[in-house]
């Protein structure tokens, strides 16, 4: 792929007018690539392929096709908005995959977070050719790939890009936003009529929560991972930390420490609550959530989640930790 995408002279896109000249051009460029032809979208929900698809959308109508997998690792009904606002909202012809079985059985007792990322990665592309092979007529397959992926790396994102597939099904690449940088992407969004919520979600590991439910998944500890996530969004959401903090989620570490709950002994685990602000991810510094909020939080998920005992607040900056507890892998933007 030529890193030299980006026209020197291209204009940064840092108001609607400017998005909706890029858009009319992509529109244009889009019909002449695809013509008559069918193409191929695996949609991750991620601001990346959102903007993709909506973009796809607003040139050739049903001949895009999106694929949703549901791999079971997302977060707390993040397929169902996914399907909400493509599939009913932007009457996308979209194809859903429950996945989450099969995903899950792949991942019993692999606790090896590389390993475990591989497996993922491996068997989303083993789901979404079996699914583009059931089509017919398709001939190009769309990524959200943007600038930052071409100039900071040849590894292709793990999920709404799926890697050499290209070439292993003869399709054509598609990649309408490449030449944008992210503030540039989500400008775009903004102005195909995407919801300011999609557009600018923060950023998840492309092997979804199987990076912060730690070691190996089971399904209970999986759920308290996505139950106390959604608790903590809900609740920063209220508090107008939402838009404040760049990326905050709970942690499921695979320990047990000793409770009392209802009179009784309870080896249960603790959820740990991490909340950064980051320009680049390269360095973060902790957001100071006011103590009152955090008694809040703590509450609602020692009442609401099952299994747990314990609430933590991780206040390390990066460095020296990492954002993420376990390897990330590569992020769905």
């Amino acid at each position: 792929m030529s890193k030299n995408i980006r026209d020197p002279k291209m204009e940064r896109i840092n108001s609607k007018e400017l998005a909706d000249v890029f858009i009319a051009d992509q529109i244009d460029k889009i019909r002449a690539q695809v013509k008559d032809g069918r193409v191929l979208l695996g949609l991750s929900g991620g601001v990346d392929s959102s903007v993709c698809a909506a973009l796809l959308i607003k040139a050739i109508g049903h001949k895009l096709i999106c694929v949703h997998v549901d791999h079971g690792l997302l977060r707390k009904n993040e397929s169902e908005e996914v399907l909400s606002v493509f599939k009913n909202e932007m009457k996308a012809n979209l194809i859903y995959v429950d996945a989450a079985d099969k995903f899950l059985d792949a991942l019993k007792g692999v606790s090896d977070p590389e390993e475990k990322r591989k497996i993922i990665g491996h068997l989303f592309i083993e789901v979404f050719k079996k699914e583009a092979k059931k089509l017919n007529g398709v001939a190009f397959l769309a990524q959200g790939t943007i600038y930052p992926d071409i100039i900071e790396s040849d590894t292709v994102k793990a999920h709404h890009n799926v890697g050499g597939l290209p070439a292993q099904l003869g399709f054509e690449l598609v990649e309408p936003i490449k030449s944008l940088y992210k503030d540039e992407v989500r400008q775009v969004g903004e102005a195909l009529g995407l919801s300011h919520g999609m557009v600018y979600r923060q950023p998840f590991p492309g092997p979804g929560l199987a990076m912060r439910c730690i070691g190996a998944i089971t399904k209970d500890r999986l759920k308290a991972v996505k139950e106390s996530d959604a608790i903590l969004r809900e609740e920063f959401a209220l508090a107008g930390l939402d838009q404040k903090v760049w990326q905050f989620f709970t942690v499921v570490p695979p320990v047990r420490s000793t409770g009392i709950k209802k009179g009784k002994r309870a080896f249960e685990w603790p959820v740990v609550i991490r909340a950064v602000n980051s320009v680049d991810a390269l360095t973060a510094t902790i957001e100071e959530i006011p103590y009152a909020l955090l008694g809040k939080i703590r509450d609602r998920i020692l009442d609401e989640v099952e299994g747990v005992n314990r609430v933590l607040y991780d206040i390390t900056n990066k460095p020296c930790a990492t954002i993420e507890w376990e390897y990330r892998g590569s992020y769905e933007k």
